[in-house]
């Protein structure tokens, strides 16, 4: 009772601290949007009416848990909804930090599970037509599907000179949680142009926008470029070998002879089987009884290697071998020499780029809206717990008090299952052990009349686990049984007079032997009507 008292305790603490948290996290002026799905998210998520996306979002619990997450809930679906931001979230003022939590609780074969943050609607978009078209400024999070597994950092940046909007891609991003345990993303934006991408949060990644290393293609452009109208002259020669032009082929030169010609020199092996074939008809084939010449054609023996062959060097007409031909020289052709009009391999010239231009910070278009526009071929996506600040600690303080408690908890749930399924292999190698044992103890002689009895509650305990130790007691009352019957005998017969057993005999003798044949007749007829009661096959698992 004490215990119980002291288990509803803690829990109603460690509820008040969840909820003293998220109060802070919402009044924190370092948080600046913050979504825990903790109520329904009709009405403050738009979801698109797209004609393309028709997977079904739910408000829905993840699994083992009571926390609840917006869920990919259909297979083989276009997802996209969306929730407008009270404020757009303005990248280029100091530190933000972009984190939340996934769970892949099917798996991930082929699918995405990452988040748009998307611009403002003056960009020319519309939240009930949200698409993969809709302007973003980054995209972050995991994405698998043939040769691709990363988690995707995309920065959509716009160039000054062009007015073109260039998607730059993490170069080397890291790898997607191959589980089914809810993971979390963050990515740290700091004003020194570093970007550090967290996956639970363990740093995988550091990177620079600035540098070209990092991103591909790089934020700044080359400052030269290969002038598109630049052609390649029509006599420009980019052989630097030539046939030499002054080379003759040799009179002697024999282009039409053989590559390879018979060995003049090779003598038949002694004792090679001239008149043996190397393939004979099976002898011990027999001409299958459904067989019909009319339909099927006329049967032929399958074909086997002639046994007489195995022992000789060889069977049926002997040939001379082959051999490389000395005078074989092939199509002659002149030797190459330096090509004297060689020039090189044109490529066009460069020209200054007339959309570079340089920058010492990023420019980040502001963030309007967060979306979710993935195609995936499993359900049980579960996203959770969105957050932007400006502040890393958080993002950390979110992540001790949101996810390490599931993760700790989902953790121990599959070490438990990993414990119990490898118990339940051991015993399984356990028990087929103890059946081979059994069915050979039902092949002793002694036990013959209760064989059939002894298979029919092994194959029963085989195929239903739950049998196993009440057939195994019935198998042990059968054995004793037969070995106290052998040990101590039956029940001795009463004693007769001599003059009584011959009465009996001259009586009985003629009973016997009509009860003889009707016990023959009777057991031919259930030996015709009964299946044959023996065991043709066992489970190997």
């Amino acid at each position: 009772m004490e215990k119980a008292k002291r288990k509803i305790c803690f829990q109603y603490v460690l509820l008040l601290l969840i909820g003293c948290f998220l109060s802070q996290l919402s009044a924190s002026s370092d948080t600046i949007f913050y979504e825990s799905f903790d109520e329904a998210f009709e009405g403050s998520w738009i979801v698109s009416e797209k004609d393309d996306y028709q997977g079904v979002w739910k408000h829905a619990k993840s699994e083992g848990h009571d926390d609840y997450g917006l869920l990919v809930s259909e297979k083989a679906r276009k997802y996209a909804i969306v929730k407008k931001l009270d404020e757009p979230v303005n990248l280029n003022d100091g530190t933000v930090v972009l984190q939340f939590e996934t769970r892949l609780q099917n798996g991930l074969e082929c699918g995405g599970a990452y988040l748009k943050y998307l611009r403002p609607q003056e960009a020319g978009w519309k939240p009930k037509g949200f698409d993969n078209e809709s302007p973003y400024s980054i995209m972050f999070g995991p994405d698998k599907c043939g040769l691709t597994n990363k988690v995707h950092f995309i920065l959509k940046h716009k160039n000054p000179k062009s007015g073109e909007y260039v998607e730059h891609h993490l170069k080397f991003p890291p790898s997607v949680p191959s589980d089914k345990l809810t993971h979390v993303y963050t990515a740290i934006l700091k004003p020194d142009n570093e970007v550090r991408i967290l996956v639970d949060g363990e740093e995988k990644k550091k990177a620079n926008f600035l540098s070209s290393e990092d991103f591909e293609p790089a934020l700044i452009p080359d400052k030269l470029i290969p002038d598109p109208d630049d052609k390649k002259p029509e006599d420009w020669d980019e052989r630097a070998k030539i046939p030499d032009p002054e080379a003759k082929k040799p009179e002697d030169w024999d282009e039409d002879a053989p590559m390879e010609i018979e060995d003049e020199e090779a003598v038949k092996p002694e004792g090679w089987l001239d008149d043996e074939p190397e393939d004979i008809d099976d002898p011990e084939a027999t001409k299958p009884e459904d067989w019909d010449d009319e339909e099927d054609g006329e049967w032929e023996a399958p074909k086997i290697d002639n046994p007489k062959c195995e022992a000789a060097p060889g069977c049926g007409e002997w040939k001379k071998p082959m051999k490389a031909n000395p005078a074989y020289k092939g199509k002659w052709q002149a030797p190459l020499i330096d090509n004297p009009n060689y020039k090189g391999i044109w490529k066009p010239r460069d020209i200054p780029n007339p959309n570079y231009f340089e920058l010492e910070r990023p420019n980040f278009e502001p963030i309007a809206a967060i979306g979710i526009e993935i195609w995936t071929m499993q359900d049980g996506i579960l996203f959770d717990n969105i957050l932007i600040a400006s502040d890393e600690k958080v993002a950390e303080l979110q992540r001790e008090i949101k996810w390490m408690p599931k993760i700790k908890a989902e953790k121990e749930k599959q070490a438990a299952e990993e414990e119990a399924a490898s118990l339940s292999d051991g015993l399984k190698g356990f028990q087929k052990k103890v059946f081979d044992i059994l069915y050979k103890i039902a092949d002793i002689p002694f036990l013959s009349e209760h064989k059939h009895k002894i298979t029919d509650l092994l194959e029963k305990a085989e195929q239903q686990a739950n049998l196993t130790i009440g057939v195994l007691v019935s198998i042990v009352v059968i054995i004793l049984t037969v070995l106290f019957k052998l040990i101590f005998g039956g029940k001795k017969p009463a004693k007769v007079s001599a003059e009584t057993k011959n009465t009996d005999i001259a009586e009985t003798s003629n009973a016997q032997v009509s009860s003889s044949e009707e016990k023959e007749e009777q057991n031919e007829d259930d030996a015709a009507a009964a299946p044959p009661r023996r065991r043709t096959t066992r489970r190997d698992d």
